[in-house]
């Protein structure tokens, strides 16, 4: 994983949003414009949720500057939970957005198809072409959430996936429609809903881990006990406590060593674990690094000596 230094993070996240923006408001006047001269309510109802996805853009930019901020007296440990914070207020309006396309495609299928009108073919083409540019907007979002590690920037991405689905669902129902299939629109609009709604758990779940002190996933903290026992000196790895905060990591460690060595040389070794762990995975925010003497072997028997009887 390529993590930044904060203020590469947020010069990322603030590039991928101005794109997004631009993207979403490009995508809403071409929608709506579409929905209104082709009589299509799918369209319609894709043109607000690409509008939502500007609002829930301008939520990524506020979690994201205001977790690069630096630490002060009131929060000696830095901001980063305020990107969380975003990433759970984008899990609730996808939610949101997911229940609304449910509501509208139940009201569809119970209305009949008479309540489904027949679209132009500019609808068939506007959702076409949302398809292609949100799933774009998809991939090129969530790459760059991965690489800078950010749960806000990574929440909007499914923002555009749920809508490039939502177009997909928006395609099915308008060529169904002009085939004679008016209801293939609101039944395969369920089937996204349901998408949309595992992606907003998945979002908030993740989030939520990070606001609680949830321990790293087994890999990382693998890696971490590798590291910490390559460095000289190191005997061993007692204790391992790792807790994510936000985007970032804090590690607690108790590394074994030489018990009959000086304190500065096993300080020393101490030092170069920190420094190695700070260098080989840039997400550690903070690690403290406790040395305990190893456990030493029994004294052998001397050689020749009979067994004592007990």
């Amino acid at each position: 994983m390529t993590v930044s230094t904060p203020e590469e993070r947020r010069a990322a996240a603030m590039r991928v949003s101005a794109v997004s923006i631009g993207a979403n408001l490009v995508l809403t006047v071409f929608k709506l414009a579409a929905a209104l001269l082709a009589h299509s309510g799918a369209m319609l109802s894709d043109a607000v949720h690409s509008a939502s996805d500007v609002f829930s853009t301008f939520i990524v930019i506020i979690g994201v500057n205001l977790a690069a901020k630096d630490a002060d007296e009131e929060h000696p440990y830095g901001h980063e939970r305020f990107e969380c914070v975003a990433a759970v207020l984008l899990a609730v309006v996808l939610a949101l957005a997911g229940v609304a396309i449910g509501r509208a495609a139940l009201a569809l299928l119970f209305g009949g198809a008479a309540g489904v009108p027949v679209p132009g073919v500019l609808a068939l083409a506007a959702a076409a072409v949302s398809i292609a540019v949100k799933e774009a907007m998809y991939r090129y979002t969530r790459r760059t959430a991965k690489a800078i590690d950010s749960g806000a920037l990574l929440a909007d991405a499914w923002h555009h996936r749920s809508d490039a689905l939502s177009s997909i669902g928006a395609l099915i129902g308008i060529a169904g429609a002009r085939l004679g299939y008016t209801l293939l629109e609101p039944a395969a609009s369920l089937v996204i809903c349901l998408f949309i709604l595992k992606a907003a758990y998945d979002i908030f779940r993740d989030a939520t881990d990070k606001m609680v002190d949830h321990s790293c996933d087994e890999a990382t903290e693998a890696a971490l006990r590798r590291c910490a026992a390559a460095q000289p000196g190191v005997l061993g790895v007692d204790v391992l406590h790792t807790r994510e905060f936000g985007s970032r990591i804090y590690v607690d460690m108790e590394i074994a060593a030489d018990g009959d060595m000086p304190l500065r040389e096993t300080h020393a070794i101490a030092e170069r674990v920190h420094a190695a762990i700070e260098q080989e995975f840039p997400q550690v925010k903070h690690i403290m690094v406790h040395v305990n003497p190893a456990p030493q072997d029994p004294p052998s028997r001397q050689a020749g000596a009979p067994p004592q009887s007990e």
